[in-house]
């Protein structure tokens, strides 16, 4: 079996290292040039979902060592107002650790790094009888026995294979980038945020060697143009847009630095689909906005569990449509479950009803 993944994020990555380790012919195609191209995010949310989805792909030595890079936060979300009185806490079950993104991807390409195909975009893909051919846009072709889109949110497989399933904003601009660990040190929890009005929101996440701090709002509240500003000009933005919190909120946004500007999106839950030589994961599919921290652990979890069904070693298309109704399931239910977290504390515009 050769199997054809477009996209090198995490879940084409933790699917690769699956699918290697079950001696399974796997090519993966990136259309980024290298995988340092783009920023991607900082520090990652890691729950039991993604912990044991790591455990079934990576190899043992290969995750013992990510997993000696984690912190394990409190295991809790933590809501404040701006002068930092506390709203709500929920405590969250299971284990939960922070990792750096970008160690996390290191790992994952450790194992798979000769598979990869960088700076080759798909251009479309053709499915017959026994095969599927995915074409690309310098020309060149590669045949398989199944294509997996794994190439996220703006995924082109997606785009030809399920052209009615829809990929829509929020409402929502963040504003992401690091600050040092110390000023964070007292908010050491899966995920704090702090809701002002005007559905403003600094959200903060500790990690061992920083945190992560974002400023999130409606994007008519927010000037064009943000991509193209400096790093002085989106400090100065932010902490205009804060003025009157407290100083420790504005200690932490003084310090910010790789600052980048992100418009949140999600998909729209579709009913299941004919199960066919082709499949997505992850944001491909069931893209979500971040108010669940529940996107790269579902994006791992699709990865495993599609790299299991395809190494059990029965009939393709059964094995493929067992895993597409449950990654249906699950991650349209997560879909629902951000869109509603979003709305309730971040002012997400509603999910489409269809």
């Amino acid at each position: 079996m050769k199997v054809i993944v477009a996209g090198a994020g995490l879940g084409g990555l933790a699917l690769a290292n699956g699918l290697r380790g079950a001696g399974i012919d796997v090519a993966v195609h990136e259309r980024d040039r290298s995988p340092l191209v783009r920023r991607q995010g900082y520090r990652l949310h890691l729950s039991d979902v993604g912990i044991d989805a790591l455990t079934s792909v990576m190899a043992p030595e290969r995750r013992a060592a990510l997993l000696a890079t984690a912190h394990t936060p409190a295991p809790r979300f933590v809501r404040f107002d701006p002068t930092l009185k506390e709203l709500d806490v929920l405590e969250h079950d299971g284990l939960h650790l922070s990792v750096d993104r970008q160690t996390l991807r290191d790992a994952l390409l450790a194992g798979v790094a000769e598979t990869i195909v960088y700076g080759t975009r798909l251009a479309g893909f053709q499915a017959a009888v026994g095969h599927v051919t995915a074409r690309f846009d310098d020309g060149t072709t590669v045949t398989g026995d199944v294509l997996v889109g794994a190439d996220g949110i703006n995924s082109a497989v997606r785009r030809q294979y399920l052209p009615h399933a829809r990929v829509v904003s929020t409402g929502l601009v963040q504003l992401y980038g690091k600050i040092p660990a110390e000023p964070a040190a007292s908010m050491d929890n899966v995920f704090t945020a702090i809701t002002g009005p005007g559905h403003r929101t600094v959200g903060v996440a500790y990690t061992r060697d920083y945190a992560t701090c974002s400023f999130g709002a409606r994007a008519e509240d927010l000037p064009s143009g943000l991509h193209a500003m400096t790093q002085d000009q989106l400090r100065s933005l932010v902490l205009d847009m804060t003025d009157g919190w407290h100083p420790l909120i504005r200690r932490m946004i003084a310090q910010w630095h790789d600052v980048f500007p992100l418009e949140l999106r999600t998909s729209v839950p579709i009913p299941p689909w004919p199960t066919t030589r082709v499949t997505l994961l992850g944001d491909a599919v069931h893209a979500m906005s971040p108010a669940a921290g529940a996107g790269a652990n579902l994006a791992l979890r699709d990865a495993a569990a599609l790299s299991a069904a395809l190494a059990h070693g029965g009939p393709l298309i059964p094995a493929l449509r067992s895993y597409e109704q449950e990654m249906i399931d699950s991650g349209f239910a997560a879909v629902r479950v951000s869109a509603a977290n979003g709305a309730r504390f971040l002012g997400q515009d509603p999910l489409p009803s269809g």
